[in-house]
């Protein structure tokens, strides 16, 4: 069994790159530190215990400073034991986030919330008495019990504390490592406020398969397409290229002027046949004029 200690710091979501979006956990982790190393031989059974955080040796004991001492470090806030864990350490060995790697199942677990002393409704559940009508019955307990053994039965559901107690969440999968932040991103919720210790281990009813997750990196720089452009040789033009084009072009448009040909215009003759009969009619339009001024 593999395990570490982290302090819980809130929940987020990330997005993987084929599209789903994972609300997940974040987890603290900082380098743990092995404080005890168990064995058969001097205890009955293995373990190792893990110190994380350190605190000012004025707020520790002096047992705990000699403890922590041992293991050549400060001494530690939170310590815990765990059992049968896997390879071989000594004292003062460091373990890192990097124990665990993407896509693996884990157990979490964590102190609740403490919401203090709470009814049977929030604390159990249970339902209300109507609200209208007249009924004087609405968020209390109900009946205790049957006529006989003339007492409560234990195991009764009755108002009391609620939260503020050890819970595990199980076979949740590890969604991000990231050893230079010392954090693990774990998927869905763990128990726990913000700052709470927690303790993630290897799951004991592992029946996920693992896979793998890949994320969207923002801090990744954008990979710009170089487009390659041909480089163009511009070559001199020589001026006396550029006269004899002009000298040509002179050359063809004189051609082009005097192959042109003007355009006679043509004059429409009238026959003498015509002319004759228009002279005798202004004759005889004469003559009726003369006549009619008689």
């Amino acid at each position: 069994m593999k395990g570490i200690l982290g302090r819980k710091v809130g929940m987020t979501e990330v997005f993987t790159k084929d599209g789903r979006a994972i609300p997940v956990t974040v987890i603290e982790v900082e380098p743990n530190i092995v404080t005890q190393v168990k064995t058969t031989e001097t205890d009955g059974y293995n373990a190792i215990q893990l110190g994380v955080c350190d605190k000012k040796e004025k707020n520790a004991t002096k047992a705990s400073i000699g403890h922590t001492k041992k293991a050549n470090t400060h001494p530690k806030r939170f310590l815990k034991e765990i059992r049968n864990f896997e390879g071989t350490y000594n004292l003062g060995d460091t373990i890192k986030a990097d124990i665990f790697e993407v896509g693996e199942i884990v157990d979490v677990t964590g102190t609740s919330k403490g919401k203090g002393t709470q009814g049977v409704i929030k604390r159990y559940g249970q339902h209300s008495g109507p609200d209208t009508h007249g009924s004087r019955y609405h968020r209390r307990v109900g009946s205790l019990g049957t006529m006989r053994p003339m007492r409560v039965i234990p195991g009764k559901k009755l108002p009391g504390h609620l939260g503020n107690v050890t819970v595990t969440i199980q076979n949740l999968e590890i969604v991000d490592v990231n050893l230079e932040d010392n954090y693990i991103l774990v998927s869905g919720n763990v128990p726990g406020a913000k700052k709470s210790l927690v303790l993630i281990k290897s799951a004991v009813k592992n029946s996920r398969k693992k896979e793998n997750i890949e994320l969207i990196n923002y801090n990744e720089p954008e990979v710009v397409e170089e487009t390659v452009v041909d480089e163009v040789v511009e070559t001199p033009v020589e001026e006396n290229t550029v006269e004899e084009a002009t000298t040509e072009t002179v050359e063809t448009t004189e051609e082009v002027a005097t192959e042109e040909t003007p355009v006679e215009e043509v004059k429409e003759e009238t026959p003498a046949e015509e002319t004759v009969e228009t002279a005798e009619e202004t004759n005889e339009a004469e003559v009726k004029e003369g006549t009619t001024e008689e």
